[in-house]
């Protein structure tokens, strides 16, 4: 059998958009097959009609040489095929083991010791230490990838389906999972990966397939191509420069913070002049994102002082940041940075309404022409400000999130992990905005787990381990394995 998996001019549609073109493309049993495209290229599409939770309006799926015409959740699952969302599928409350066996039959009553000795054999074939006992709200990012990945294969999986799986981790744990990716393919077991790090494609996959509005572009051996080839492939024009820094000579002042104590953090100070680009390194808790919550109020301070234009103004609330000028597009953009089930233009307004109202009545023509404004200003894709922010690509999300918070003009913008999960062509755009803002004397603090990205784009960076400040290094000074030795000091 030369391919496990084959689809032909697969075709799905939505009012106002085709997310899937008349797309073919083939998987080899036991092969890392890498996808690659834009945000709204049509991967996501693609992952739900190979798990049947979308039916295509046309086209055939052939699965171990059997055609059909759509799957369901329980023919893909009978099969063999299973999927790792980005956002992480498990039951906090319940065991590493209840996770991995859940919805399975274990006898007439519920029997936790083979449950937790089948957890146990899986992680043991990953050369993992978790505790099957251990709830899952305990684990770290990287081990609740790892219970996600055994849930999977503990049902004869066949065929693996893994979306943006490392972006909540850390270098070493992208490393460990890379093994287990490993010793998934030497059982023959059909990984489709999809990331938008380029370099995890190099280590990790055998073929790539790329994608562009909804159609096939080209598949390609990984030893045969290299990173230009594929970005050029996936946004269909050449990118000629990844990071378009310009120098900030702006010696004012934006924002100044002094001993700033809580949620885990412990006296830290700095200052963020007006146009500058301050990066934040660190590892995964640091307390990078902690900082960001507490200066935007969205978190209880204990102590601290907050500056804006060299006046001291006082925080407790993310209105009162608002007010203040300080903005954040937070990390998590579909939980914390918008409303899914609300409309583009809702959404931009949002953050802005004190300023669009009269008697605590909308002004919805100047809440329009604002987010009209902002739409395209920064792009946004879509037929219609009306369009829900959950039917948009992650980069056309995130773009919300930024409008959002454009709209307030503030003085100071948080950017925390502003290009996660998003495509190399929407990373370009955002650099080149945050470039323009720091034009307009806008000041911005980076919080980047990219060391790549860091040291492209910050003009200074301050490294965090574990809650303190351990160091800060000027443009001149960058370097990766200096800012890695602060990061891990404890």
């Amino acid at each position: 059998m030369e391919y496990i998996l084959s689809l032909r001019n697969i075709t799905k549609r939505y009012p106002g958009v085709i997310a899937l073109n008349q797309l073919s493309v083939d998987f080899k049993p036991g092969e890392v097959h890498a996808l690659l495209g834009e945000n709204g290229a049509g991967k996501s599409t693609l992952i739900k009609v190979i798990s049947g939770a979308i039916s295509p309006d046309e086209g055939e799926i052939i699965w171990e040489g059997k055609s059909y015409s759509k799957m369901t959740p329980k023919i893909s699952k009978m099969n063999g095929i299973e999927v790792i969302y980005q956002e992480f599928n498990l039951v906090d409350t319940l065991s590493a083991a209840e996770n991995i066996c859940l919805g399975e039959k274990y006898g007439k009553f519920v029997d936790f010791s083979i449950m937790e000795k089948k957890a146990a054999e899986i992680f043991k074939q990953f050369k993992i230490d978790i505790d099957p006992k251990a709830k899952v709200e305990r684990l770290t990012s990287a081990h609740r990838q790892i219970v996600e990945i055994s849930k999977a294969i503990s049902r004869e999986c066949k065929l693996l389906i893994m979306d943006e799986p490392s972006a909540p981790l850390t270098v070493n744990e992208v490393d460990c999972m890379f093994d287990i990716v490993r010793t998934l393919k030497k059982k023959g077991i059909t990984i489709i990966y999809i990331s938008h790090r380029m370099e995890e494609i190099f280590t990790i996959a055998d073929r790539v397939t790329v994608m562009r509005d909804g159609g096939f572009v080209k598949t390609l051996s990984v030893a045969d191509t290299n990173r230009e080839e594929l970005i050029n492939l996936m946004v269909g024009r050449e990118l000629k420069e990844n990071y378009p820094k310009t120098v900030n000579a702006n010696q004012e002042e934006a924002l100044r913070v002094e001993h700033m104590t809580g949620n885990g953090d412990t006296d830290i100070s700095f200052s963020l002049r007006k146009g500058e680009i301050l990066g934040f390194a660190g590892l995964v808790g640091a307390g990078r994102t902690e900082l960001a919550r507490l200066i935007y109020g969205a978190d209880k301070r204990e102590s601290g002082k907050i500056y804006v234009d060299g006046t001291q103004v006082q925080i407790h609330s993310t209105t009162d940041a608002i007010e203040n000028g300080i903005g954040l597009i937070p990390e998590d953009r579909k939980n914390q940075g918008c409303f899914l089930e609300k409309g583009i233009g809702w959404n931009i307004a949002f953050n802005n309404l004190k300023n669009l109202s009269k008697s605590g009545i909308v002004n919805k023509a100047k809440a329009k022409a604002v987010a009209e404004e902002y739409r395209d200003l920064l792009q946004i894709k879509t037929p219609s400000l009306e369009q829900d922010v959950k039917n948009l690509s992650g980069g056309n999300q995130q773009k919300v999130v930024i409008a959002k918070t454009l709209a307030t003009n503030s003085k100071v913008i948080i950017f925390d992990e502003p290009t996660r999960g998003i495509d190399v062509g929407a990373k370009q755009e955002i650099y080149e905005l945050m470039n323009n803002l720091s034009k307009k004397g806008i000041g911005i603090i980076m919080i980047s787990s990219d060391m790549e990205e860091l040291l492209g784009m910050a003009d200074r960076i301050i490294v965090l381990s574990e809650g303190k400040m351990t160091g800060e290094l000027q443009g001149g000074e960058f370097d990766q394995t200096e800012i890695l030795k602060l990061a891990s000091i404890s």
